[in-house]
């Protein structure tokens, strides 16, 4: 019977994906660098027009960081022809939306509007990249702005300080060693000059892409495009060479204090490959069986079996360069952090030396092929995902054939790679503790 369930569910599966739309796109370069990507989807009166630049929070100098996620806030302040302060004003009386985000690898732009005003989206873009005003009045009020943020989203925040804490012990050369919002001193010292040179270098179109996604008419969209970018002075052309970390082969161990919390946490975290290697991809699927949802091995043996752990979980930090793969716990009771430490290890070593069963295997490839559906389901997402993967990945294609991968990715190969990054010596055990337990 159970046989038969798994051959129904992955025959429901397989219908699903034939049904799936194929993301058709075009893509060109203008004679500036600038890459565009347009989808034409006609099913509903709406256009989306992103821009996504790679820069991000890596991209620094010494004495420097938090400049991607800084500007992230300091281009909404205005340009030439958009008043301060008006750019949401603007967005919103047109019937649209807008937002923006920042990594350590890049930083994305975008708005949503009825297709009729596709225009507007595309001159805003332009406006960003071309004309913004830049000057010491802005500068302010955005650093304000960002320490406030950084007061709500990390200092005062419960467990707000982990993934900083986790970049700088498992990074001691890469920039990734520093948080993507960066040190606010590092923000107060920053000079006018220092902030323009950064726009110059990076905010160009030859370091970045269109995608315009959504009810659109291709031949007038490109001519709208030649026109709000085409004479955008092309930059310099960016070098990267960051430096290369050395491979963790004894275990490392900190402690941190939040005076946020009362549960402490129990953390193992691992250096893994960037998220254009293929073990990367087999990194998600590890995840993925360890602890997506409750009938996940973590959570079945820890949350509901042993009752050792109020959560736990598994999770791939997928970054260009480097990647870090975590699994934390936070103890029941008097379970102690050493017990979650053990007993997190000790699924982790089963992965490493046993083939999962064809069961497991199944209900991974069907959560994976779930996700990639819906991951393709509105224009907002396609949008997205075509600026990521022609940026990042060097590949736009792969909005269609990424679930190919995992596809084609073995239990076997899911034992090599768990037995290749994550073992004791390659680890670091962070304690995420109250603040009160300093006097221990």
């Amino acid at each position: 019977m159970k046989h038969k369930l798994l051959l129904v569910t992955a025959i429901l599966f397989n219908g699903i994906l034939a049904f799936a739309q194929e993301v058709n796109f075009e893509e060109y370069d203008l004679n500036n660098g600038l890459h565009v990507i347009l989808h034409q989807d006609k099913t509903a009166p709406i256009v989306t027009t992103s821009v996504m630049y790679h820069v991000g929070g890596k991209d620094r100098t010494e004495g420097r960081t938090g400049f991607a996620h800084f500007f992230e806030h300091l281009l909404f302040e205005g340009t030439e022809n958009i008043e301060k302060g008006k750019w949401f004003e603007i967005v919103a009386s047109n019937g649209g939306s807008n937002n923006a985000n920042t990594t350590q690898d890049r930083t994305y732009y975008y708005e949503v509007f009825p297709s009729n005003n596709l225009q507007l989206g595309l001159w805003m873009e332009s406006e960003r990249m071309l004309h913004p005003i830049i000057d010491q009045g802005g500068i302010d009020t955005q650093n304000e702005v960002v320490k406030e943020e950084k007061r709500l989203r990390y200092d005062n925040s419960p467990y707000g300080q982990f993934l900083p804490v986790l970049g700088k012990n498992l990074f001691e050369k890469h920039p990734y060693k520093d948080p993507n919002i960066g040190y606010m001193e590092d923000l107060d010292a920053a000079t006018l000059d220092d902030v323009i040179a950064y726009n110059k270098k990076y905010y160009v179109p030859n370091n970045a892409v269109l995608v315009v996604a959504g009810d659109i008419d291709l031949g007038e969209t490109k001519k709208m495009v030649k026109d709000y970018f085409g004479s955008i002075p092309k930059g310099e052309n960016i070098t990267r060479n960051y430096p290369k970390e050395t491979p963790i082969t004894e275990q490392k161990t900190a402690k941190f204090y939040d005076s946020n919390i009362q549960i402490p946490a129990s953390m193992i975290a691992y250096r893994t490959p960037g998220f254009k290697e293929r073990d990367a991809y087999v990194l998600d699927m590890i995840s993925t069986y360890l602890s997506d949802g409750p009938s996940s091995k973590l959570y079945k043996k820890m949350v509901d079996d042993q009752k050792q752990a109020l959560q736990v979980g598994a999770f791939n930090i997928s970054q260009e360069d480097y990647g870090m793969y975590v699994v934390f716990g936070l103890p029941v009771g008097e379970t102690t952090l050493k017990v979650l430490t053990t007993e997190m290890e000790e699924e982790i070593e089963k992965v490493r030396t046993t083939l999962i069963s064809e069961k497991d295997y199944q209900k991974i490839q069907n959560k994976f092929e779930n996700q990639f559906v819906n991951s393709n389901s509105n224009v907002e997402g396609i949008a997205n995902s075509l600026a990521r993967y022609y940026l990042l990945y060097g590949d736009t294609s792969l909005i269609n054939k990424e679930i190919d991968i995992y596809r084609s990715i073995s239990r076997e190969e899911i034992k090599e790679v768990a037995s290749k990054y994550l073992n004791p010596n390659q680890r670091l055990v962070l304690e995420y503790l109250p603040e009160e337990n300093t006097a221990n």
